[in-house]
């Protein structure tokens, strides 16, 4: 577990690997955001559903954290690394930029590195005005084509050992 100790608003917040527990909470928090949100409904129709993410969560070859306030998570990223595909990091909106995004993805690339990933991959949707975009690349991500359903990748390598 990490502590955010340079997050002056919310004193308590901590990343941790997400438990099978955590499960609803993680659908709580996917479906508070307000740029690409999506229902549960939604999800379900795309294979993603209270099943599927108990799965990733105990798949070796996925990293997966929450990030915590108290005892209330507030945010979480999820990874494949054998793709090296970061696919979901997704932040309750009244704790956007507080650097609690930037948490979750300093400890998904670290896992990255640890795995031996040396780039990781992700997509996001290809309006310049949304949070995503520029935050992915105030992150060091840079865009790298485009998906079938418009979608811009982004793509980091890591440096490191990895």
């Amino acid at each position: 577990m990490i502590a955010l100790i340079d997050n002056p608003i919310h004193m308590n917040v901590t990343i941790r690997s997400a438990k099978v527990e955590d499960v609803e909470a993680l659908f709580a928090v996917r479906t508070s955001v307000v740029e690409n949100h999506q229902s549960r409904e939604k999800l379900a129709e795309l294979g993603i559903t209270a099943n599927s993410i108990a799965s990733l969560i105990q798949n070796a070859a996925y990293s997966c954290h929450v990030a915590t306030d108290g005892d209330r998570i507030i945010g979480f990223s999820m990874t494949d690394l054998s793709e090296g595909y970061v696919f979901a990091l997704f932040v309750r909106p009244e704790y956007e930029s507080q650097g609690i995004g930037r948490g979750l993805m300093e400890l998904t690339e670290a896992a990255a590195r640890a795995w031996g990933v040396s780039t990781l991959w992700l997509s996001t949707g290809d309006d310049r005005a949304l949070r995503a975009y520029g935050f992915y690349r105030h992150l060091g991500w840079r865009a790298d084509g485009v998906l079938e359903d418009g979608q811009i990748v982004f793509r980091k390598r890591l440096a490191g050992d990895g």
